[in-house]
């Protein structure tokens, strides 16, 4: 079976549709979302529903939290904070209750999912290293899991106690190995590409692809403006950074 794997949407529907027509195109045939479905961008609503009418697993990211539940938000960057007051009008009681209801870590046929950490899934750390992935793989009790958070593609590997991991295109499973993969962003890459990312696993030939695909960029922005949303959440979408 192929699976297309989905993080870090982002209340961006312009990215999510091209993201699954290109993944029905590729042949998947299940779907699974690695949360923040809402934040920064200016249709949340309209991913939830799709997510929702997708029946597709699903978890909880740290927007979809603060989005669905009253958390001060004192601490937060301001411009985040915006986005996230702004995005709590916009979902219904039911949208907010359906994303309070997700869970942190979840099992997906032989694979597990998680937003941050395994090691800390309540507490949005992030992977970036090595060091971080050797904790997480500690608590990871299948051979795959794929997680999201830092909008940035990254895979590591364990084997024999030693972690390596870097960038990546595609990752052949082996027998006997841990990999922890982060899919990158459907609404707002990080990694200086603007396209969305995503990842197709495929079960039968044990691989792991990384995917890119264009999507209509100007029309998120232009949503993002008319929403009255900060500018940069406009601007940093065509730089993917």
């Amino acid at each position: 079976m192929k699976y297309a794997i989905l993080s870090d949407i982002h209340a961006n529907i312009d990215a999510l549709e091209s993201v699954l027509a290109h993944a029905r195109t590729e042949g998947c045939e299940q779907f699974v979302c690695l949360g923040d479905v809402v934040g920064y961008n200016a249709n949340p609503a309209e991913c939830v529903a799709k997510i929702r009418e997708m029946e597709m697993p699903c978890i909880l990211g740290n927007h979809d939290e603060y989005s669905a539940k009253d958390i001060d938000l004192s601490s937060f960057n301001p411009v985040a904070a915006e986005a996230v007051e702004w995005t709590r009008q916009q979902l219904t009681p039911e949208d907010r209750q359906w994303l309070a209801a997700l869970r942190y870590v979840r099992l997906v046929d032989s694979f597990t999912i998680v937003h941050a950490t395994m090691d800390g899934p309540r507490q949005w750390g992030y992977v970036q290293d090595k060091m971080a992935a050797a904790a997480s793989f500690t608590y990871q009790s299948t051979p795959i899991c794929f997680h999201g958070h830092t909008h940035v593609p990254l895979a590591f590997m364990s084997e024999g106690g030693k972690v390596h991991g870097g960038t990546y295109n595609c990752v052949q499973v082996e027998q006997g190995k841990k990999y922890f993969i982060n899919v990158g962003s459907v609404g707002q890459p990080r990694d200086s590409d603007p396209r969305a990312a995503y990842v197709i696993y495929d079960d039968t030939e044990k691989r792991i692809d990384l995917q890119r695909v264009e999507y209509d960029i100007e029309s998120a922005q232009a949503k993002i403006r008319a929403a009255g949303l900060p500018d940069r959440l406009a601007e940093r979408l065509a730089l993917g950074r």
